[in-house]
């Protein structure tokens, strides 16, 4: 079973792209755009909806990198205009119920990808492995899907997410350094997140985090599911493997991986 989950994690994760007119070519006929600005579409989601609550993992140290992304100058949630205003329509719903979405990564620039990249190959440091990755060996991340060349986030479409019961409660900040609790440890046990119960953390290296991995049964299951659904319904698809992960489907730059920073000066 977990080699099986494995194989669709790799084969999900795997990317085409196609070249274009003003654009860096790179092997296998992908393009990354260099111009260092983004291109007209391009907004701050909370320009859009300033109500969807944003945690920028990746602007902190709190990841399993375990030290501030490149590319993250600040913390902004950054999509295309239609995944931000598609999220929109799903956060009009959620609040009806009590509840908000929370952003935890959106657009991802390639330059924050490839300090991943660098990160994974670097064997000797393992000081985030406890609570991201406890079970799986770190030099067999690229090979498991977990880490990858390119990604569906440098397109400006996909994004992290979560559901928080309102109002919602402050999350303590992390102090690196401190001792670290497996993502797939109960909700009491592990990093305090204001999400509702999904099972495990947010970029949980396991295949415990599959949306629909059978392990995960109750509320966490059920929570998955009101997520997807409501995510579904305004156009975005779910990566089996990572019940926090979806693409807008209608997305206005299928083939084209961004490099322009996440920062307000970067918008037009």
């Amino acid at each position: 079973m977990q080699n099986y989950q494995r194989s669709v994690r790799s084969r999900m994760l795997s990317v085409v792209a196609l070249s274009a007119a003003s654009l860096l070519a790179l092997p296998g006929h992908e393009a990354v755009a260099d111009d260092g600005k983004a291109p007209p579409g391009f907004v701050a989601l909370a320009s859009v909806d300033s109500s969807i609550i944003q945690e920028i993992r990746y602007a902190t140290p709190h990841n399993f990198v375990g030290e501030p992304v490149d590319g993250y100058v600040q913390p902004m949630c950054i999509l295309t205009r239609p995944a931000a205003r598609a999220l929109h329509r799903v956060q009009q719903k959620l609040l009806r119920t009590g509840h908000s979405l929370k952003v935890y990564d959106c657009y991802r620039p390639q330059r924050a990808v490839d300090h991943f990249v660098a990160w994974a190959e670097d064997l000797d440091d393992q000081a985030m492995k406890a609570e991201f990755y406890p079970d799986e060996d770190k030099k067999d991340l690229f090979t498991d899907g977990y880490i990858a060349e390119r990604s569906g986030h440098s397109r400006g479409s996909t994004l992290d997410l979560t559901i928080v019961k309102l109002p919602a409660k402050a999350t303590p900040p992390y102090v690196p350094g401190q001792p670290l609790v497996p993502c797939y440890a109960g909700q009491e046990e592990r990093f305090p997140d204001n999400s509702i119960d999904m099972g495990t953390g947010y970029d949980c290296f396991d295949t415990l985090a599959n949306t629909l991995d059978p392990r995960v049964t109750g509320a966490p299951h059920a929570n998955r599911l009101k997520l997807k659904s409501a995510m579904a319904a305004a156009g975005f698809t779910n990566l089996p493997v990572e019940w926090w992960h979806y693409t807008l489907d209608d997305e206005p730059y299928p083939d084209t991986y961004f490099d322009f920073p996440i920062a307000a000066s970067s918008l037009n």
